[in-house]
């Protein structure tokens, strides 16, 4: 872990981790409801306000910042570290809301799915067409919880598809480099699902196993693990943030586990990629309340709108 740089500390939950081609990182900071800039020099600057919970970023072909908006959660302290719970008293329901980053306005894309509204939105990432996948992750409350699910937004951001629902609380998402199969991080089983795409937002058709999954879960950890956000590399490894273990799990896409990186925090919630070749990581450790660096031995995957 020698390899580790801190770019900025005292972070209220810190998540979603953008690199901007000038170099500064726009994240979330969960728990402080709000977008920040952090700077190559460590300065910190407050990009939005975000009532609720803001969660996954990333740069759109507009230009603005899209994000998803889980709804806020309660925070709990555990030992010297407050995390997050169940739903909130205040709760504002889910959405993909985006910012514009010169001028800090946020407004809403979606909110529902035809006559479902979104609970938790987790993650999300733009295809080449314009298009936006994005993770429902649900709401925890004291006695139940919902189940999770994957969305695409078409190219214009006016018409959502439900394309996956019944999945345990869906986290991390990410493309493959040729953007055929669609990867989604389950949280609690710590296990990775691969979905085979025929066209833009579609499944390819898939005799279903089981409660109509139409998925393979290429990968699942043992022992008391789970899994977060993730970022894919050049190629086609799946780089997922493991919550409890506190690593990066490195996925090959036949679901071989090729390494876990330690990064000392229990709480490694995503991971992208900047820097020279993208052959650096920048990782968010959400109860250090940290944004670190570190060199990383592969190049990450360039991704739409933003390294291209």
């Amino acid at each position: 872990m020698a390899n580790i740089r801190v770019l900025a500390t005292d972070l209220e939950f810190p998540e979603g981790p953008v690199v901007m081609p000038d170099g500064s990182v726009v994240l979330v900071e969960i728990r402080g409801r709000r977008l920040t800039r952090i700077w190559p020099d460590g300065r910190k600057e407050v990009v939005a306000e975000v009532p609720g919970g803001p969660n996954g970023a990333a740069l759109g072909p507009d230009g603005k910042m899209y994000f998803c908006n889980n709804g806020g959660f309660s925070w709990i302290p555990t030992g010297k570290v407050i995390m997050p719970g169940p739903q909130p008293d205040d709760y504002l329901g889910g959405s993909i809301q985006r910012v514009d980053l010169s001028n800090g306005k946020v407004e809403t894309v979606v909110d529902k799915c035809g006559e479902y509204p979104l609970r938790g939105p987790n993650d999300l990432v733009f295809d080449k067409h314009g298009g936006l996948w994005f993770s429902e992750l649900g709401k925890r409350r004291a006695r139940d919880m919902d189940v999770g699910g994957v969305y695409y937004v078409k190219p214009g951001m006016k018409e959502i598809v439900e394309v996956v629902h019944g999945v345990l609380p869906a986290n991390g998402i990410g493309l493959s480099p040729d953007e055929n199969t669609v990867y989604i991080a389950e949280t609690p089983t710590a296990r990775l699902w691969a979905y085979e795409l025929s066209a833009p937002g579609m499944l390819k058709p898939r005799e279903p196993i089981y409660r109509g999954e139409r998925g393979k879960p290429i990968t699942g950890l043992g022992g008391y693990q789970m899994f977060d956000s993730l970022a894919v590399e050049a190629s086609g490894n799946v780089c997922v943030a493991t919550l409890i273990s506190g690593c990066i799990s490195v996925i090959a896409p036949d679901g071989t586990l090729v390494e876990q990186v330690p990064t000392g925090d229990r709480m490694t919630t995503n991971i992208a990629f900047g820097g020279p070749d993208l052959k650096t990581a920048y990782i968010t450790l959400s109860t250090k309340g940290e944004l670190v660096a570190m060199d990383w031995p592969r190049p990450g995957l360039p991704l739409n709108f933003l390294n291209k």
